[in-house]
């Protein structure tokens, strides 16, 4: 009987860190899409409208993460969905950085939406960082994205028109700051991966 129970606990430990590679695969390409977007925005080769509406496709992405992680696993369904996902963000990306509309990286609206999409960045890399220490669980991170999913939808509202200002900046950093609190949370709670 011993026998049959073991290959059972051997697959179980196998398949606990493909859960937490690929959430942390995940979260790593939410950090570099984010950062390609901001890049984007420094060099002018992404206007604010563009990024607004990369942004949004970001919030569909972590929306999508946020579904996926909720019941604490990641199914192979669900991570080559949230793959096919991220691989159309990340030609939309290259192709509006080269579509020949140029932004002015040093205009104030241009400025306001580096500051926020850098922000993205930030706490994609604090999600990410304690995916890989342990410190966030599966049903955590699915909370985290659910946070993100709603800075970014903000972030692609704002920069819709093209243009943010001082008052709608503010929103967003206000929905920024509460999500870097929650971050803070989740990561210093007693709840562990295991």
């Amino acid at each position: 009987m011993k026998t049959k129970f073991i290959p059972l606990l051997v697959a179980g430990l196998l398949t606990a860190p493909v859960f937490a590679q690929g959430v942390s695969s995940d979260v790593q390409r939410n950090v570099s899409q984010q950062t390609r977007i901001e890049d984007g925005l420094k060099t002018g080769q992404l206007t604010t409208k563009e990024a607004g509406k990369l942004e949004r496709e970001q919030a569909a992405i972590s929306r999508e993460e946020h579904k996926a992680l909720k019941d604490g696993k990641l199914s192979a369904g669900e991570k080559a969905k949230i793959d096919r996902m991220q691989n159309k963000a990340s030609t939309d990306i290259h192709a509006e950085k080269h579509d020949g509309q140029v932004g002015n990286p040093n205009s104030v609206s241009s400025k306001r939406m580096q500051a926020d999409v850098q922000r993205n960045v930030s706490q994609q890399q604090r999600i990410e960082n304690g995916v890989k220490s342990g410190a966030l669980t599966n049903h955590e991170v699915a909370r985290l994205e659910k946070g993100q999913a709603k800075v970014e939808h903000k972030e692609a509202v704002v920069a819709k028109n093209g243009h943010v200002s001082a008052a709608e900046q503010h929103v967003v950093q206000h929905a920024e700051n509460h999500q870097s609190k929650i971050i803070h949370k989740e990561k210093t709670d007693d709840q562990v991966r295991s």
